[in-house]
């Protein structure tokens, strides 16, 4: 199997203008109008401020992606807009610069945004569909800001042609992995020579043509206040539905939901070992054990901004055809059971050197 020829870490000295679009699924354009289709590799001018959901991350680093992005010298008066949640859960927004104002929204841990003003220790900021102000206690700014958004962001492709193939070498006599919809996300691991892009395809690495993608750098945004009362209450629907055929135990769940976890861990590690996929599994019921997410499988699973197959309609897509591997139900099984091979850790993603467990090409911390 080729291996990608970079990996996505940050790269300092390295210095370029990204597209960073918040994980919301609304396209956006530089300030001068200039189509997304123009802008191979997310370059772009410096993003408007006020357009919804994009973030300024003038003078990110990311020279070892490899991808096909101009490089400038760093101009030292000018600063970047982009701010950064600097907590362990969440931050509160306002609708002032006053603690005692009302709360507009949350920006919660690895979230960002795009600084509107700036004043006695307050930051006005837009995050996805929020504005308000935050305290600077609580945020990240500058080369701070910076890095910490190269570590938590990532690189996803677009396709933007009917069906693509994902190949499983660069070129066009390799064997096919399998095909996507126009429409689909995958994360880009990195750039081949010859036009070819390197994306994660169910945890192996897969190859598609970079002239059939549209590539954008995403972190996650916030919520607003109605955006939090409509997500609970759907989550409260889902589980009361869950739980109408629910048997309690360690952690019995009905078949549709243990197919649902299959179904997630195919589209994330079906082409990992079966250590691997266990490993995914073990995470989502973590995430379900800890107070910090939402108390089921379904919440977990599509809470906002955390699994790109959830996000891109993939795991519903294998849900729903009913092919799912064998050895993805028998580890949500042994999930379900309370097996853990990777303790009480709640997150993974592809292996890019961050510290963690390592199982295949996957880390977990």
């Amino acid at each position: 199997m080729a291996k990608c020829r970079n990996r996505f870490t940050a790269v300092a000295g390295a210095v370029l203008s990204l597209v960073l679009t918040l994980q919301s699924g609304i396209a956006v354009q530089a300030a001068d109008d200039t189509p997304l289709e123009q802008l191979r590799g997310g370059v772009a001018a410096v993003l408007n401020p006020g357009s919804s959901n994009s973030v300024d991350i003038v003078n990110a680093t990311a020279k070892e992606l490899n991808l096909d992005l101009q490089v400038e010298e760093l101009d030292e008066e000018k600063e970047t807009s982009l701010v950064m949640a600097n907590v362990r859960d969440a931050l509160n927004v306002r609708s002032e610069a006053d603690e005692t104002s009302d709360k507009v929204g949350l920006l919660y841990k690895d979230c960002g945004g795009t600084i509107l003003e700036r004043k006695d220790g307050w930051t006005k900021l837009q995050s996805g569909n929020i504005i308000g102000w935050a305290s600077d206690e609580y945020l990240l700014f500058g080369e701070d800001a910076l890095a910490l958004a190269n570590d938590v962001g990532k690189m996803i492709a677009t396709i933007n042609t009917e069906t693509l193939r994902v190949r499983t070498e660069p070129n066009m006599d390799a064997g096919v992995y399998g095909l996507l919809p126009k429409g689909d996300i995958m994360e880009v691991l990195g750039e081949d020579e010859d036009g070819w892009i390197c994306v994660d395809y169910e945890g192996s690495n897969g190859y598609v043509s970079a002239e059939y993608v549209e590539m954008d750098f995403i972190i996650d945004a916030g919520e607003t206040v109605e955006e939090i009362r409509i997500r609970q209450e759907a989550e409260a629907a889902a589980k009361r539905e869950a739980e109408r055929h629910k048997n309690y135990g360690e952690y019995t769940t009905d078949a549709d939901t243990t197919l649902l976890l299959a179904a997630l861990i195919q589209c994330e590690a079906g082409s990992e070992s079966y250590e691997g996929q266990v490993a995914v599994g073990a995470v989502v019921m973590n995430r379900v054990r800890s107070g910090a997410y939402p108390n089921s499988i379904h919440g977990v699973i599509y809470a906002s901004g955390q699994f790109t197959p959830a996000m891109n309609g993939k795991v519903n897509r294998v849900y729903e055809s009913g092919n799912i591997y064998a050895s993805c139900i028998k580890a949500a099984e042994e999930a379900l059971s309370g097996v853990s091979n990777v303790g009480d850790l709640t997150h993974f993603r592809r292996n890019n050197g961050r510290d963690g467990l390592v199982i295949g090409n996957h880390v977990f911390y």
